[in-house]
Order: C-alpha cells, then structure tokens, then sequence
C-alpha cells in the first residue's frame, strides 16, 4: 500500500512558524540577558527546551518552511545556538537522511546509529563501549551530545584537509557566526563560555535526542524502519510535530502544525505500512529503552542492499 502524495500548498508566508522563530529568539536573549538573576534550577530546564526548540525549528526552515523564500528561511535559521552545528551542514546530511531506500545504512545515511561490522571492529574498545552505551535512551542523553559533536567535527575537518572547499567555506561562515554570537553572550552578557555550552549546546542537544532514539530501526522493508510516537503533547511540541515521523518522512514539506490531520486522517494506513512501529508517548520510549538497548549497534544486514541487486554481505 502506497499512502497518497498530499496536493496541498503551504501558505506563503507560515505564521505559527514564523513566530516560533521570533519566540525562541526572544527567550534566546531573554536566558542569556537574565542568566546570573536566574536561579539555575530553572534556568537549566528553560535552557535546554529553548535550544531543542531551536533544533526542531532548524529542522523546519531546511524544509522549506517558514516562507517560500529559501534565502529568508536559511536566514532565520543560520545563526548556530547551538554552536557546534552549521545549518548548511546540518541541511546537507538532514536532505541525504530523507532518501529512505537508505534509510539506517551505516554509511549512506548520516543519521544512521548503525554500524559496519568493520566500522565497528575499528571502534577499539573504548569506541565500543562509549557505542553501545548509547544503545539506551540514558547513554544516549549523557554521551550522546559528546560523541555526535565529535564524530561530525571529525568527519567534515578530515574532508576539509582533503580538499573539501565548499565545506570550509560553510565552516568559515559559520565560525563568523559563532564569533558574533559569543561576544553578545560573552562580551555583553558577561555570561561564563562553560555556562552557555552546558545549557546550550549539551542540554539542548541532549533533550533533542530523545526525539531521534528510537525513531528508525534497521529492518529489510523501507516501510518498516520509522516509527510513530502518539500521545506527547509536550515533547510533540517540542519537536514541532515529529514524533508523527512516518507522516514526517511521507510529507517531508508539510508544515508542522498541519502533520497532526493528516496523520490521522491517513492513521490506519500508516500503522499497516510500518508494520505497527507505535509508542504511547515518550514515556513508553523511556520506559521501554532507558535503562535497555534499542538495538544493537551493528547493523543486522551489514549495509542496506541496493535496490533490485542482491544483498552483499556485511563490511
């Protein structure tokens, strides 16, 4: 069964996206302004939502969203509050993410969690154990913002010292940015660097994570690897809508706030393609996979088979 391609335009200009983008900016400079009169038990908490909003909202703009100007939305969503992530670069393997032929693979799917039985023989050790800790939902939030940090730097500073122009652009474009943000944060709101990447860039990333965990997993059928998370009003808020991923990955460019219709109205038919891949809000993610893995690391097939070519084997 093959769920209908959506016939319905966004609205030029997206108005609740439009000021979730002027919402987060404010709280942005309102917790960097108020930081030191901000006891850090809320402060913390109001931080870490604020910069995962962030993300979902990033995540929006790469999609077309809020305007149909391209220009206008990379603008919105260029400035790195998170620090350590480029938005073109984030576009770039987000946009290669969304081939779900390839969806999981180790190597052709960025987001992919996965690994090669080699990749995961030349992980030593310790690269072992770091993996599969974060094989639950607990070492996924504490090492998880680390070892994707270091694991994106690593793979884009080697393609740069292979020649990768166009990638060292985007990095001196966005290292500008970076300086523009830290002297406001730093120089104008006398706020602590250590501070603002505990908050910011760990605890955002960290609570954005909890959206991705359990999300896909390596099965054969391409309809069968994304899941459904129900009931979150909250964290649904939060992650603009995406815990609906299979409507998300079906209608990539359907702005957030309309995911919840369609879903509903295409439900049944979506539960029968992905093989009834449903949690009951994020509470059954965490209380299925906080303290137990997901998955294994390494990937059941080895690579995803190519289409109509048969399955060659791990490596």
């Amino acid at each position: 069964m093959t769920l209908p391609v959506s016939s319905e335009r966004n609205a030029a200009v997206e108005w609740p996206t439009l000021g979730l983008f002027v919402l987060i900016y404010g709280l942005w400079l309102a917790l960097t302004w108020f930081h030191a009169e901000l006891p850090f038990w809320l402060w913390l908490p109001l931080v870490a939502w604020t910069s995962a909003w962030w993300g979902s909202a990033q995540h929006e703009a790469l999609h077309g969203h809020p305007t149909r100007l391209r220009w206008l939305n990379t603008a919105l969503a260029t400035p790195p509050l998170w620090l350590w992530l480029p938005f073109a670069r984030y576009q770039q393997t987000h946009l290669a993410h969304h081939r779900d032929e390839r969806l999981t693979d180790p190597l052709d799917d960025p987001e992919s969690r996965y690994w090669t039985l080699q990749g995961w023989q030349e992980l030593g050790r310790v690269g072992q154990a770091l993996v599969a800790a974060q094989s639950t939902l607990l070492g996924r939030m504490l090492i998880g913002p680390f070892w994707s940090v270091a694991v994106f730097w690593r793979q884009d500073l080697r393609a740069i010292r292979l020649g990768d122009r166009k990638r060292l652009m985007i990095w001196l474009w966005h290292g500008l940015w970076v300086a523009l943000l830290l002297i406001w944060v730093i120089v104008i709101c006398k706020m602590p660097f250590w501070y603002y990447v505990l908050g910011f860039s760990y605890c955002g990333t960290a609570v954005a994570l909890i959206r991705s965990f359990a999300e896909h997993r390596a099965e054969t059928s391409v309809e069968k690897r994304t899941a459904i998370v129900e009931n979150a009003p909250i964290l649904g808020l939060l992650f603009l809508n995406n815990n609906l991923h299979v409507a998300h990955h079906k209608w990539p460019t359907m702005a957030w706030y309309r995911l919840p219709q369609l879903y509903g109205k295409h439900r049944d038919s979506i539960l029968k393609e992905n093989g009834g891949l449903l949690y009951q809000g994020y509470g059954d993610v965490f209380h299925r996979f906080f303290l137990s893995r997901h998955d294994l690391p390494v990937h059941p097939m080895g690579r995803i088979p190519d289409k109509n070519q048969p399955h060659a084997g791990s490596g």
